[in-house]
């Protein structure tokens, strides 16, 4: 950290505002909230991080910050900074996929119209609805019960609408404002959920009429009645009220986030919002600040509730927002955001599984890598990880992807011979050295591109083995992990640097796939081989007890479980006298007590 940081860390004041992190070239990279500025940013520059947040505070150079009044005004502001400056690190709401409203317009005449942008106009909306068709469903039924105007530009004279008494028309006439004012709070309440109240006074007037034999007015009676159960049918209740409400949850994984956002209108669920996006901050700040970014412009549509996971942070939502926000711990509420974090689950899954399933892509991503490093087409990848636990049975992988695809047959196993200790970097020359000298013996196919878990001490361990030993030059790449053991960052060239690569790349997918799949497959390794050790150095306790009874009793019984459940027979078949075979059941079962 160089001086100037430090020096500003140290006069950051202890209150409420927003941080702007910024790296060498001024470029803003991420914005951040705090209720207590001097905790909040000093917290990226000290303690331990994941990967992801590793890799942000490696850019930073510089900072600025912004002091409000309150944690509301915070939240406010960074909302502002993000759509400003649309920092690269920050969860970033997608806008390209957005749902219609029922708008009753802020005009002296006002009118319904159908929009699909919220703006702070001081007009009324309703929704969303689940597509323009259903909108526009609800919409013709209103024109027909309430005579607003419908005209978007008023004319010098009247139209149809008039004669069919669906229109007052101020194009010819003055309408008080205080009837106008009626109309709009009696659409309001409808689009509330009144319209039983209204089918209950067509019912009366209907009925009114037929007594008065007014036939004709009946039947329009009836004919409004029938229009509104045909359209509010659609909006029958799921829960016991009918309150408006946004149930909201979240999943993340390999680096990704989720979220699902359900709309409930009228107490039926309606539709569903789903987006993926590359995180990198902690992941229930960045739901926060996407639910924030979410609100930000519907602040004239929101509903009557708000329901979030348990994680988040609800009371300070319900105060910039006015209305209620809850993260329910019980009941059906609660079942409906486990419900929508279940589906954000589901959907990454999908996601991940159908990325993988596209050979053509898959392919492509293969050729785009190489591209991207600049050594051709990595066909054949060979990639390593070591595994051991505080230095014991220390041990190395290898798998193999041929053309973006596991090539399970062509894996290996290695135990470390030479290394003394976790020593990354020993155990990586030793597992390099072994694999290609075996390979220019045997003349066998050379990898297209090495993979290494691990950073610039790794990649530099096994190219200068390459190189300086056996006289290879097969492309290095390292993969850096975050404390999830998630890819976090590919390094390659020499000296090795980080390469720009986007999160939500196939590139990228293609290179966590690989790396997921090498530590997968060393760690099993590893298990089965400290298994087989610890067995032998239990027994090795056992006054009687040689190497080649040792390797006996662990091929026969296999486990320690089954020789401390087996009895005095069982070791008999194996030429192992009673004594011996007393001590040895009570010696492993003192152990397990």
């Amino acid at each position: 950290m160089n001086s100037s940081l430090k020096d500003k860390l140290a006069v950051l004041p202890e209150k409420p505002g927003c941080y702007l992190m910024k790296n060498k070239s001024g470029e803003i990279i991420y914005v951040g909230k705090a209720k207590v500025l001097k905790n909040r940013v000093r917290s990226y520059f000290t303690g331990s991080h994941d990967g992801k947040t590793q890799l942000l505070v490696s850019e930073i150079v510089d900072f600025e910050y912004i002091v409000v009044s309150s944690a509301i005004e915070a939240l406010v502001l960074e909302c502002n900074l993000i759509k400003q400056h649309n920092p690269r690190y920050n969860v970033m709401l997608r806008d390209d996929k957005t749902y219609p409203y029922i708008k009753i317009t802020n005009e002296k005449q006002p009118r319904l119209e159908i929009t699909r942008k919220v703006i702070k106009d001081k007009a009324r909306y309703f929704g969303p609805y689940p597509n323009a068709g259903a909108a526009s469903e609800v919409k013709k039924l209103l024109d027909r019960l309430y005579p607003l105007r419908k005209c978007r530009t008023i004319p010098k004279q009247v139209c149809l609408y008039y004669h069919m008494g669906q229109c007052l028309a101020p194009c010819i006439q003055d309408v008080a404002e205080e009837e106008n004012q009626r109309l709009v709070e009696e659409i309001s309440k409808f689009l509330d959920g009144g319209h039983e109240e209204m089918k209950q006074q067509l019912t009366g007037k209907m009925h009114e009429a037929a007594e008065n034999m007014e036939f004709e007015r009946a039947k329009e009676f009836r004919d409004q009645i029938i229009s509104i159960d045909a359209v509010m049918e659609k909006q029958k209740v799921t829960m016991m009220d009918t309150v408006d409400r946004d149930i909201i949850g979240y999943a993340v994984e390999k680096g990704w986030m989720c979220v699902q956002v359900f709309y409930m209108r009228q107490g039926k669920m309606i539709e569903r919002d789903t987006t993926s996006f590359p995180y990198y901050g902690d992941e229930a700040e960045d739901f926060m600040s996407y639910v924030s970014q979410f609100y930000y412009d519907k602040q004239n549509a929101l509903p009557k509730e708000i329901l979030l996971p348990e994680s988040s942070d609800p009371d300070l939502l319900a105060e910039w927002l006015g209305v209620k926000v809850h993260a329910p711990k019980r009941s059906k509420k609660r079942e409906l955001v486990q419900m929508a974090s279940e589906n954000a689950r589901i959907a990454l899954q999908e996601k991940f599984a159908l990325m993988s399933k596209d050979d053509a892509r898959t392919i492509q991503a293969v050729h785009n890598l190489g591209h991207i490093l600049g050594i051709g087409t990595p066909n054949r990848i060979e990639a390593f990880d070591n595994s051991n636990i505080q230095g014991t049975e220390p041990v190395s992988a290898m798998i193999v992807f041929t053309d973006g695809r596991p090539d399970k047959k062509e894996y290996r196993k290695f135990k470390i011979k030479t290394v003394e200790g976790p020593d990354d970097y020993g155990s990586m020359r030793e597992v390099i050295r072994r694999r290609y000298s075996r390979l220019l013996k045997e003349d066998g196919r050379m990898p297209d591109l090495i993979v290494i878990d691990g950073g610039k001490g790794q990649i530099s361990a096994a190219m200068d083995v390459l190189e300086n030993e056996l006289g290879l030059y097969i492309p290095v790449c390292g993969l850096a992990k975050d404390e999830k053991h998630k890819t976090a960052q590919l390094m390659f060239g020499d000296p090795p640097e980080p390469v720009e690569l986007k999160r939500d790349s196939y590139e990228f997918y293609l290179l966590q796939r690989v790396q997921d799949e090498v530590h997968r497959f060393a760690i099993t390794f590893h298990r089965q081989s400290r298994s087989k050790t610890m067995l032998s150095s239990q027994l090795d306790e056992i006054p009687g007890i040689g190497e080649k009874r040792r390797k006996l009793l662990f091929t026969h019984f296999g486990s320690l479980k089954k020789m401390r459940e087996a009895t005095v027979e069982d070791f008999r078949q194996l030429g192992i006298g009673d004594k011996l075979a007393k001590e040895i059941i009570s010696h492993l079962r003192k152990l397990e007590s």
